[in-house]
Order: C-alpha cells, then structure tokens, then sequence
C-alpha cells in the first residue's frame, strides 16, 4: 500500500492532445525516457491547459510547428494566455502508416481516415489512391481506434506503427508521408509553480518570448539588430495580429544562444524598444529522435 501511494506521488502525469499511441503519446515518452508518467489524453489543444489548471502538479505536452505544414498558431495563443511556462521540447521524426482491420487489404478499402495534418502530409499516397474517400479525423491514432473497436470494414487509417501495433491494426504500407524529412516540434510545458522543480536540469540554451512594438518605422529591424549584436540566434519568428488593435502584431520568436549572460543582456538592450515582452519559458534545446 505505501510503495504504491509513493509511486503514485512521484510519477509525473502529463496532459497530451489525443489517444495512445499518438505522436504526442510518443514524444511524451521518448521525452521522459525510463521515467514512469502517467497519460491525460485530451481532445483539444486548450483541454491540455484546462487539466494544467486544474492540478498544477500536471505537465502538458503540445505540438508547436512541423516542418511541412509549418507553425500551430493557435498553439501559441494558447501558451501565451495560459501562463504557463515551456521546460523543455522535442523533436519527433514524424513516419506515417497505411492501416486497416487484420483480415482486410488493398482491395477492400474505399475509406482512409486521419487528422488533416497527417493527410495533408500524405498528399502524394493519397493522390496515387484516387479512389479512396478522404475523411478527416481528430487525431492519428483515435482513427485506427475507431476503425478497430467498432470492426469498421473497408476503413483505413493514416496513424503511426505504435498505434497500428497498439489496436492490431494491419500495416499495408510504410513511410507513406510524401516528405521524409518530417519532424513535428513538442513543448513541453508546466505551471509556473512546478517550472523549476520540473524543468530540464542540462545548461539553458533556448527561449520563446513573445512581445509587441510600436508602430514605428523600423521598430523590428531594431530588435533583429540588437540580438545580432549579442549574438543570438533566432531560430523562428511568427507574427500575430493583435485582436482589436488594428495593423499590430505579437511576435514570438525563439531565440538559441550559447552565453546565458549576453542572451540575458539583449533582453535588457531591446526592453526600451518593444512592448508587452512575455518571456514564455527558457530551457535546453531539444534533441531529435534520428
């Protein structure tokens, strides 16, 4: 009874968006490694910050951007408003499979179902498959799930080789996204009163800070100029309309540096020129799985 109520106190929960053997149920471990952590599979994006609010004791794991269909722009919205802080990241090498019920092939499927990222990822496949239907889904691996439980003949869905193995799904067909230089980069992210205890313990060498300028002639150049000098490294910038106030924008850049104390020092440089600066979390850069 008390070595599982230990278990239980130290094992890390963390909030993702969709169902095992998802890709964020593979970032999130692949992340904590040998680390036992128990799963809150959610629907949207923004449930991942209701659970967060409601136990701040949990971690959230959310896709940011993709290299193919680029940046989650609601995404950050939702960090910025929620308050929360990012601990760290990962960077998952996104392969697709062709999946359908065990005693089903080629020929009897007229159905493919998947989340609109995957399937746009997959557009060569599908356009060699004219006549499959297309139809989207809420997540990867909810769509091989759904075919499973509920014997869904003649369905096929678009998920990854752990969701396929994990609902005994039959692979037709491997490696089926058109690009494979496919990564899809996770946040990981945690109330502000569990950051530090949470947080990654390798050296910072990443921020994401989001900020608003005046609407003056070479504003941002400015800003871009200062962390030049510093020698930072922005590694990706994303501009946002600021709902209501027309032709502003927020800027959310991720910024890499290798001098915790010159990054610290830009800061500083570029307070005079902007405003509203957030600094939504500083961590070690993330790795990727290949």
């Amino acid at each position: 009874m008390e070595a599982g109520f230990f278990l239980q106190i130290i094992m890390k929960r963390v909030a993702i968006q969709g169902t095992l053997g998802s890709y964020h149920d593979i970032a999130a471990h692949n992340y904590f490694g040998e680390e036992e952590i128990e799963l809150v599979c959610c629907n949207t994006f923004e449930d991942i910050f209701a659970e967060i609010k409601k136990d701040a004791r949990t971690l959230g794991m959310l896709a940011i951007e993709n290299t193919i269909a680029g940046s989650l722009l609601h995404n950050n919205e939702l960090l910025k408003e929620s308050n929360t802080q990012i601990i760290g990241e990962y960077k998952l090498r996104i392969s697709h499979c062709f999946v359908c019920l065990p005693n089903e092939d080629w020929e009897d499927i007229t159905e493919v179902n998947s989340h609109p990222i995957a399937l746009m990822q997959c557009r060569d496949f599908l356009n060699q498959h004219p006549q499959l239907k297309v139809v989207e889904g809420e997540d990867t691996a909810r769509s091989a799930e759904k075919i499973k439980l509920n014997n869904l003949k003649g369905h096929a869905a678009i998920c990854s080789k752990a969701a396929a193995e994990l609902y005994d799904m039959k692979i037709l067909q491997e490696g089926i996204e058109t690009n494979k230089r496919n990564f899809t980069r996770f946040l990981v992210v945690a109330d502000p009163w569990m950051a530090d205890e949470c947080g990654c313990k390798q050296a910072v060498n990443k921020s994401s800070i989001v900020f608003s300028l005046p609407h003056t002639e070479g504003s941002l150049s400015q800003v871009l100029s200062i962390f030049s000098f510093y020698n930072i490294n922005l590694t990706k910038i994303q501009s946002l309309p600021i709902i209501g106030r027309e032709w502003e924008y927020l800027f959310y850049v991720d910024l890499a540096f290798s001098d915790l104390l010159r990054y610290k020092q830009a800061l500083s440089a570029i307070t005079p020129l902007i405003k509203e600066l957030k600094i939504l979390g500083e961590y070690a850069e993330g790795k990727s799985n290949v």
